[in-house]
């Protein structure tokens, strides 16, 4: 018996010690992305013009580093807190930790190299080293044409200060560790010419962060079978909302759509027509940003629902929100 409990007292400091150098190796070999480049965004008026257009109609920097009010169907961006960050993706939500999306005007950006922002952009390290939640789909904006990420560095410089500083986030065990083996060099790919329809819709669906959301994911990482097919679950205050499918599926995607129909569901809520009705708090709310994608140009909305009619129907019925009890 004593030499069964010694053996066990041996096999628990082995494992301990085992633990101790895997996480001593995660902190130190992890994020393994080199030092911040160096580089100098030159603010030129084609890239302010498209920076503007990218960070608020599609990458969808503005809707996630602003405030937005929730109270108001479509949760508009509330005046004055364009770029000042704090919204929360917190584990009421079904997020691994409470994550604040930070401040991303001159205020917090100020001292910052183009090159520190640039790497935070493509591949989720921070200027310190912390590695930032996907959340911010950076393994998607590290495809992107290097110049059109130039762009919203470019255009973010120009935002008017705001003093304000979001909370820290912080991951909850063992999504700290995890998150740290998910930055990577960026990948870039040039931006496809709008002639050629379908890789130009592939690359304006990745930009756009459509995969983020309507592919469930698993410890960062999309579900085998499951591109496009929705499900991803949100809980809100008022129920569990979840993203739809949509693969070009009949019975439960957007297989019976036309291109027309694509494209007005995202132009319905363009500003001069549209007028976000209040809501209650048991009501249905959505975080999809309509609100800054309805400004999307009509050529780029068309060469997307070009590309998603080509990817694989996944038939997966989606209900879409669960009031709460």
């Amino acid at each position: 018996m004593q030499v069964a409990k010694k053996i066990a007292v041996w096999l628990l400091a082995v494992i301990a010690v085992v633990a101790a150098g895997g996480y001593t190796y995660m902190q130190s070999a992890f994020p393994n992305v080199g030092e911040a480049p160096d580089i100098t965004v030159e603010a030129t008026s084609e890239r302010l013009a498209r920076g503007e257009y990218l960070a608020h109609h599609v990458a969808g920097c503005i809707d996630c580093h602003s405030t937005r009010d929730y109270s108001r169907f479509g949760a508009p961006m509330v005046e004055g807190t364009m770029g000042r960050g704090g919204e929360k993706f917190g584990e009421e939500m079904g997020f691994p930790g409470n994550f604040y999306s930070p401040n991303i005007t001159p205020h917090h950006l100020g001292d910052w190299t183009d090159g520190e922002v640039y790497r935070a952009i493509v591949s989720g390290v921070s200027r310190d080293g912390r590695v930032l939640f996907p959340v911010m789909p950076y393994p998607d904006l590290g495809k992107m044409d290097r110049e059109d990420i130039y762009s919203i560095i470019a255009y973010i410089r120009t935002l008017e200060p705001i003093a304000y500083d979001p909370p820290a986030s912080e991951a909850s065990f063992p999504m700290s560790l995890i998150m740290r083996t998910i930055p990577a060099e960026p990948a870039h790919a040039p931006r496809p010419d709008p002639s050629d329809k379908l890789a130009y819709g592939k690359y304006m669906v990745m930009a756009a962060g459509c995969t983020h959301c309507h592919t469930p994911m698993e410890k960062g990482e999309p579900l085998p079978g499951k591109l496009f097919a929705g499900g991803s679950e949100f809980a809100l205050p008022a129920g569990m909302l979840r993203s739809t499918n949509i693969t070009p599926d009949k019975e439960s995607g957007i297989g019976n759509w036309t291109e027309d129909m694509f494209v007005q569901r995202f132009h319905m809520y363009v500003d001069s027509v549209y007028v976000e009705p209040k809501i209650g708090p048991h009501d249905f709310q959505t975080i999809m940003p309509w609100l800054f994608y309805a400004d999307m140009k009509e050529e780029d909305l068309r060469a997307m629902y070009a590309y998603l009619r080509t990817v694989p129907a996944v038939p997966n019925a989606v209900e879409r929100f669960t009031p709460a009890k």
